[in-house]
């Protein structure tokens, strides 16, 4: 196994965490910004006011975006798996 193999996989692997943590993250910031932005408007300075609403937010994105990310990833790790005679050195 060479290193170009190894970084090969970790780029993989980086991609892999950024595709599959973007619809929580990006879900988390939008509904975070829609309520402090409620929050300056109507002059309400309660910090537990967005827990809540990021809850759903994120519950909600989950449920859309779960099966796809679930394909993702044993795509990933079935590839993974497949490479391991390759890069052992065996097939």
């Amino acid at each position: 196994m060479t290193d170009t193999q190894v970084l090969h996989i970790g780029l993989q692997a980086m991609t892999m965490t950024a595709k599959l943590g973007a619809p929580v993250l990006l879900t988390a910031l939008l509904v975070g910004f829609a309520i402090s932005l409620f929050q300056s408007v109507t002059q309400i300075q309660e910090a537990t006011l967005s827990f809540v609403p990021k809850a759903v937010g994120i519950a909600i994105a989950l449920l859309v975006s779960g099966n796809w990310m679930l394909h993702e990833l044993v795509s990933f790790t079935t590839g993974l798996f497949d490479q391991i005679p390759r890069l052992l050195g065996t097939a």
